[in-house]
């Protein structure tokens, strides 16, 4: 599949012909984070660290609390490489200080090491040092220790003259089960449809920065499908993970969609593009695309408007959700349209009922002693505390972000009790 590649210098977005000559200025990095992260995970490399002349580290941060990353660009130490695996980075990539001594302190499957070539022959330090080692020899000494090699053909990067098709394929081979991700020069979906074939990613910055390349054409390369119209089932989900129902997705569907940042699909009764809630109002913000593992479905993962999905206004097609998503659900409603008489609505307009309400029901959450008991007091807990979020207008999927943000450290706090 593609990874799309944001490279920062200046606290821009760039786009370097052999990673020294500028060719694209793209300006602020966060919207382009959004379009690309609608496709998977992102590529974000710090070059001004990577150069040693500065860094971006806060905007790096940035984008990793919104979109799922993998940072490189001047980890080369223990130190650094731990700061942003805890800060949210799905995986690091190292590249110079990729070595043994290194990699063996870090978690396996949150690290890529990066082999830059020319012509076959590794190169270090910005791309300035020669090494006199092969790729498949570098690679052969750190496959114990990562997840995945991300390999740039660098007399091909930012060059826009495709990339070098002939070399992965013996390069996956000696990867074995560890997945490569290549660099420089793809310009065509078939040359990413091939790489996916072999098992490997495509990291693509210039064609997409470009326009020679449209983002989801990129990811709908791999793409299979064996009906006769060339649709592709789609099941759609909330961000809490409901599914809401089923469409289907043609490649001009896809690629509004991505463009869009919205639920767009294809109709067959009309054969036409469907954009949801256009009539309705019920339409959903596109959060990310997902193709399956045998690349002939994919999943929408998309924030719903209400009413809901179906036609019938309910939530899902299988009728309306439960539990802590149909609490947090109306109590959005109570806050968007106030109901006379409603408690919801009285704990949202007294901030202090509210508050004593949650010191109240934790303490007896606390001093519950039965299953039963702590299942009643857990509940109340539960409500009060979606109560105080969705006065802040924050939602499930954020704190579930923040949970899943957290998961990724690597570094482990005490928990001891404030005094």
């Amino acid at each position: 599949m593609i990874v799309a590649s944001i490279d920062l210098q200046g606290g821009q977005a760039v786009q370097l012909v052999g990673g020294q000559k500028l060719a694209i200025a793209a300006g602020d990095p966060m919207p382009i984070a959004e379009r690309f992260s609608r496709v998977g995970e992102i590529a974000v490399i710090d070059l001004d660290a990577a150069l040693g002349t500065g860094n971006n580290a806060a905007l790096v941060e940035a984008i990793c609390q919104r979109y799922p990353c993998r940072v490189g660009g001047g980890i080369r130490d223990l130190e650094t490489a731990r700061y942003w695996l805890n800060a949210g980075a799905r995986k690091i990539i190292l590249g110079t200080a990729a070595t043994p001594e290194l990699l063996s302190q870090l978690p396996k499957d949150r690290v890529i090491a990066a082999l830059d070539a020319v012509q076959g022959e590794v190169v270090t330090h910005g791309w300035q040092t020669r090494t006199g080692e092969s790729i498949d020899q570098r690679m052969a000494a750190l496959l114990p220790y990562v997840q995945g090699f991300l390999i740039t053909f660098v007399e091909r990067e930012g060059r826009l003259g495709g990339t070098d098709v002939e070399r992965m394929a013996p390069l996956v081979r000696a990867a074995g089960r560890t997945r490569i991700t290549f660099a420089g020069g793809f310009t065509t979906a078939a040359e990413i449809a091939l790489a996916d074939q072999l098992g490997a990613d495509a990291q693509v910055g210039m064609a997409l920065y470009s326009g020679r390349l449209d983002l989801a054409d990129a990811f709908a390369a791999p793409l299979r499908t064996d009906r006769d119209d060339g649709l592709w089932a789609t099941v759609v989900t909330d961000t809490d993970g409901h599914a809401l129902g089923m469409c289907w997705s043609s490649a001009e569907s896809l690629r509004v969609a991505v463009q869009e940042g919205r639920g767009v699909y294809w109709s067959r009764s009309r054969n036409a593009l469907w954009r949801k809630g256009e009539t309705s109002g019920a339409w959903q913000k596109l959060v990310r695309v997902d193709a399956d593992c045998d690349r002939d479905a994919l999943r929408f993962v998309v924030e719903q408007q209400a009413p809901g999905f179906c036609h019938e206004n309910t939530w899902t097609c299988w009728g309306n959700v439960h539990g802590l998503s149909a609490l947090a659900q109306t109590m959005q409603q109570r806050r968007q349209q106030p109901e006379p008489g409603s408690y919801t609505q009285r704990l949202l307009a007294e901030p202090m009922l509210l508050a004593a309400k949650l010191r109240e029901e934790v303490e007896e959450l606390i001093e519950a002693s039965t299953p039963e008991h702590v299942t009643q007091e857990a509940a109340d807990v539960l409500y009060f505390t979606l109560a105080r979020m969705t006065a802040a207008g924050v939602s499930l999927a954020d704190v579930a972000r923040v949970l899943d943000q957290r998961a990724l450290r690597v570094t482990r706090r005490p928990g001891n009790a404030k005094q």
